[in-house]
């Protein structure tokens, strides 16, 4: 099965789909008539109910949401050089015998 390239829809688009739905239109007629797939409908209904399609509004991430991120971050990355620097331990050891 061939796939279509992903397509790109202005917010407008999809707040007037949304608007469709909530006037009472089933998502299956008006995922048709818009050309979408109803899952991808029902995907934009979903994210304008959570407050995430809304119009120049940005998820709220909280300062202390934006440390432990830099912290996770920081955290893998020291324990991928961690394990590097047991690898080249153990080879130099190997090769000093």
């Amino acid at each position: 099965m061939k796939r279509l390239p992903r397509q790109k829809y202005t917010l407008e688009f999809k707040l007037e789909a949304v608007r469709l739905v909530k006037e009472g239109m089933r998502p299956s007629e008006v995922a048709q008539q818009l050309g979408i797939t109803e899952n991808t409908l029902l995907n934009w209904r979903n994210a304008e109910r959570d407050g995430k399609l809304a119009a120049g509004t940005a998820p709220k991430v909280t300062t202390e949401q934006m440390d432990l991120s830099r912290m996770r971050a920081e955290l893998a990355r020291l324990r991928m050089e961690n394990e590097i620097l047991k690898k080249a331990a153990a080879y130099f050891a190997k090769e000093s015998l």
